[in-house]
């Protein structure tokens, strides 16, 4: 069975609390099952989100592409404005 997320690689742990609805805890759970089963480890879900999210931004191109015009915003155009009057 292959997952979009990877084994995840040794780290130190962290607590991550958030509010999720009853089928997104679901869906979670299973998905610390499935890893379960394919890599062998007992991961939990407070675990497993920062690496599923991590994979999941690294996958949106869009995400991709604003954050870097965050990271160097363009100069401000050498075209004077034209003012209204």
């Amino acid at each position: 069975m292959t997952l979009k997320l990877g084994q995840l690689p040794d780290r130190e742990s962290a607590k991550i609390t958030f509010t999720a609805d009853a089928d997104l805890k679901v869906a979670l759970n299973d998905y610390a099952e499935i890893y379960r089963q394919t890599y062998g480890q007992n991961e939990g879900v407070a675990e497993l989100i920062p690496y599923m999210l991590d994979a999941f931004m690294n996958a949106d191109p869009g995400f991709k592409r604003a954050r870097k015009q965050l990271e160097n915003p363009r100069p401000p155009s050498s075209v004077p404005q034209r003012k209204e009057n």
